[in-house]
């Protein structure tokens, strides 16, 4: 007599429901925040303050597109606001005061060539980071606070603390539509918002489409498992930190060109944006788990938290209190997932 196999059991519908609802968690947060400062905040939405929030929403979504892959990898990047104020202000020095090689001639750019040696200093500076973990085994952590520090005093030695200023570039030498990156527009949309759309596409394709981003979801979830696997672990750590540099590089040209000026101070607490977005998207601080998508819509959420304060007078001091009470919140909320996941994993198990 053959034993008939029973299905498995269906958990019951409210937890069901609560668990799509906790998948769904930063589009319903991000639907819930834009509705309120639509009513409570003068002039929300009107088209003015949604270009200006969509260009701050922008740059944030590239720190935290490169900081979600450094978190799914296992690791964390604390040098990404500093790698920002450091690539602006070499922007800035290229654009004013070019390279000196000797004998009284200076060697001058244009701005794709600015641009090139910009982006090269961000992935320098991440496989800088990459080589400390990887080869010398400093945490990440401590690595990359040592970075930090270490770019925002190069770029306070660059101007000696001050400002580079009218970074309008000089058509004699092509470097007079560097202001175009920051404040130009194609096809009705800043080019910036357009940079975004690429880099977005470009990481979305390698985390779900590539090998490479398998393995990077792999040694986040079980780094000593994937190298096991022949998994290539240090040059994948070494990939996410130069990518991560790229981004903050990016962030570098795109302000100091809105700006028309470059400070050593920009970027400073950019990282914690960048952090609050990835894991208000779905990235867990743990590794191995993480959306290039919702990292985008948690940009967007503080993107409109942060615009929708300003706009309705909240003091800067109470924002980043209420930044850090969101990045806790969606920590707690994440782990409160993942512990109904496994229950409803195990009775699925134990009705099987």
């Amino acid at each position: 007599m053959s034993e008939i196999a029973s299905a498995p059991r269906r958990p019951p519908q409210g937890t069901q429901m609560l668990l799509v609802a906790l998948k769904a968690r930063t589009f319903i947060a991000l639907i819930l925040v834009f509705a309120f400062f639509a009513f409570a905040a003068p002039n929300f939405l009107s088209t003015a303050n949604m270009v200006i929030m969509s260009k701050h929403v922008a740059l944030n979504a590239f720190l935290a597109i490169g900081m979600t892959f450094v978190i799914i990898s296992g690791g964390i990047d604390l040098s990404v606001g500093s790698i920002v104020g450091l690539c602006g202000m070499v922007a800035g020095y290229l654009i004013l005061n070019g390279i000196d090689v000797g004998l009284g001639w200076t060697m001058h750019f244009n701005t794709v060539e600015i641009c090139l040696i910009v982006m090269a200093v961000g992935v320098a500076i991440g496989a800088v980071n990459g080589v400390l973990i990887t080869r010398l085994n400093v945490a990440p952590f401590i690595a990359t606070l040592g970075t930090l520090y270490i770019c925002r005093g190069a770029a306070m030695l660059f101007s000696d603390g001050r400002t580079f200023p009218n970074l309008t570039g000089s058509a004699d030498y092509g470097s007079d539509t560097f202001r175009l990156i920051g404040a130009g527009t194609w096809a009705g949309l800043p080019v910036t918002i357009w940079m975004l759309i690429a880099v977005a596409v470009l990481a979305a394709y390698i985390a779900g489409r590539t090998p490479l981003g398998r393995y990077i979801y792999a040694v986040g979830g079980n780094e000593r498992g994937a190298a096991l696997s022949g998994v290539k672990v240090d040059r994948i750590k070494l990939f996410v930190y130069m990518f991560s540099g790229l981004c903050a590089a990016l962030v570098g040209l795109i302000i100091s060109s809105q700006l028309v000026a470059a400070h050593p101070a920009t970027g400073q607490s950019f990282e914690l944006n960048a952090i609050a977005a990835a894991v208000l998207g779905g990235t867990s601080m743990s590794g191995g788990r993480g959306r290039i998508g919702g990292t985008i819509v948690g940009a967007f959420v503080i993107g409109v938290l942060s615009d929708g304060l300003v706009m309705m007078g909240v003091s800067s001091f109470w924002q980043t209190v209420i930044k850090g009470l969101v990045i806790i919140a969606a920590v707690v909320v994440d782990q409160a997932q993942q512990k109904l996941q496994a229950r409803v994993a195990l009775q699925a198990e134990a009705g099987a």
